[in-house]
């Protein structure tokens, strides 16, 4: 593999490095900031989903841009996002504050969550495709462990602790940004910008074995059987169930919990009988556990296919959530077991659907609606993740707290096996094979 499409890849991937980093390092800090400002069960919930609110606006509104003036400078735009948000969250000394630069935040999460796969799917070879938007997952896994790594080494550095977890973010995004201006362009957003000598020599410079002037037209091709950046192309047949399908990834990417776990895993396990620097400890063990089975997915993702690894995954979340749903509900199977359970339920996500999301919202639209099909998909997986990240605060506290962690882990069971059967039925394959091949075959059926 070139040298110069690995390095594109991995610049781009800090951007889910930055993503897993800003929506994790929250969960650390919860016990001290919610007691600083003196939050409700509301306000909690608020806090927590109001940088997912962001996201929402990003992810769905980034298409536009992402085409006028390209991949990377929007890329750029979010590495500044993420500073100012690290900055101002940090000083906050009201609650009001506190959520306005969480949102800017989230503005960069969403963006980001958007244009890192779309920018790695269009400059990578299609053998190495798989592999290659898996950097961004991989990334975004460790980004989550460094963040909960972060929050254990700094919750004994006083009342300020919280402060310290979110200006820590500064350091990558200011990295980010500089390395921005080292990359190449989308050579496919080149094309559709008709700036064809210039996509002809990124090509060349980061892939040399592919033939340049034959992708091109095959780029071309399939940009000339759309308008192009009509929206109402989305809901032309033969475009319109990929966009169904890239929203049921989203949909039931968050349905099977994962945003619960990463959120408020503290929380969860004080909920055990952790102690609050214990519960912190435990989530480096699922950051761990993240990374670790990410790269398994990531070595196996091009060789075994998407759709079986995700099939796989569904199946064993929705084991491990229904057994810690009983553990909860009544079963009380204790703490080791209780741990070894969410560390099950994070290895499965991991090894699947963490993993194949992204490559699915990169892979699985047409060129022509390939930005804002990935916004609308992104836009379901964020829309889902900052309600359940509202409601869930709001809903234990309503029952004793076992009961509605043992209920809502039920309910992310359930959603989980249901999610099996809807890609078993209408997923298709589409490892190995180009941008334009995915998209002309599919075309057919």
């Amino acid at each position: 593999m070139n040298r110069k499409v690995i390095l594109c890849a991995l610049v781009a991937a800090i951007g889910g490095f930055l993503y897993g980093f800003d929506t994790a390092v929250i969960n650390g800090a919860l016990p001290f900031f919610r007691a600083y400002f003196n939050l409700d069960a509301t306000m909690t919930g608020w806090a927590v989903s109001s940088a997912l609110i962001g996201s929402i606006i990003g992810a769905i509104s980034i298409g536009v841009p992402g085409d006028k003036y390209g991949r990377r400078e929007m890329l750029k735009l979010s590495a500044i996002l993420f500073a100012i948000s690290a900055i101002g969250t940090a000083m906050a000394n009201d609650i009001n504050t506190f959520i306005a630069f969480r949102l800017i935040g989230g503005l960069a999460v969403g963006a980001a969550s958007v244009l890192s796969p779309m920018y790695i799917s269009e400059i990578s070879p299609a053998m190495f495709r798989g592999r290659l938007i898996v950097t961004f997952q991989l990334s975004l896994v460790v980004g989550i462990l460094l963040a909960f790594t972060v929050d254990y080494m700094l919750v004994d550095t006083g009342a300020n602790n919280w402060r310290y977890m979110f200006i820590s973010e500064i350091f990558p995004s200011i990295l980010f940004l500089i390395l921005l201006f080292f990359v190449e362009k989308s050579p496919r957003w080149l094309v559709q910008k008709d700036r064809i000598e210039e996509a002809k020599l990124v090509i060349e410079a980061i892939g040399p074995e592919e033939d340049a002037q034959n992708l091109i037209i095959q780029i071309q091709n399939t940009l000339s059987r759309e308008a192009g950046y009509k929206t109402e192309n989305l809901f032309k047949k033969g475009n319109f169930k990929f966009i169904l399908l890239g929203i049921a990834v989203g949909l039931f990417s968050q349905f099977t919990g994962i945003a619960i776990v990463m959120y408020y895993a503290t929380d969860i396990f004080r909920s055990a009988g952790f102690s609050t620097d214990s519960a912190i400890g435990q989530t480096v063990v699922l950051g761990l556990t993240n990374l670790i089975f990410t790269i398994i997915a990531m070595l196996l993702i091009d060789k075994i296919g998407r759709k079986r690894l995700l099939l796989t995954g569904m199946l064993g979340m929705s084991v491990f959530l229904g057994l810690f749903s009983y553990s909860f509900l009544g079963g009380n199977l204790g703490n080791l077991i209780n741990l070894i359970l969410l560390v099950g339920f994070v290895a499965f996500f991991a090894s699947s659907m963490g993993a194949v999301v992204f490559v699915l919202f990169a892979e699985i639209f047409p060129n022509s609606i390939r930005s804002r099909g990935m916004a609308i998909g992104s836009f379901s997986n964020w829309i889902v993740n900052a309600s359940i990240t509202f409601i869930f605060p709001v809903f234990v506290s309503a029952f004793d707290k076992r009961i509605g962690i043992g209920y809502s882990f039920a309910f992310f069971s359930i959603m989980t096996f249901i999610g099996f059967w809807v890609f078993k039925k209408f997923l298709f394959e589409t490892h190995n094979r180009s941008l334009e091949n995915i998209e002309m075959g599919n075309k057919m059926i």
